[in-house]
């Protein structure tokens, strides 16, 4: 599990429709494009699951579409 905090960038890697529903979290597949990179705004961490918000995008998003994003990944 990735130790995601406000101001961290995060890799939107995909999600199913399962990862969407679970929590009643937002469907980033409508506002984010698989493998752009995003800034984390906000961290809610709950029983089972954490909620990222991110600067300039509406909603929260399931944490498990994203990856902690550092200098080493290659992005298109």
């Amino acid at each position: 599990m990735e130790d995601f905090k406000a101001g961290d960038r995060a890799i939107f890697i995909g999600c199913i429709d399962e990862q969407v529903a679970w929590g009643s979290n937002d469907d980033p597949r409508k506002v984010m494009i698989e493998g752009d990179i995003y800034r984390i705004d906000k961290v809610e961490v709950h029983s089972s699951h954490t909620k990222l918000s991110f600067r300039g995008i509406k909603g929260k998003f399931n944490s498990v579409c994203f990856k902690k994003y550092d200098h080493t990944h290659l992005c298109r």
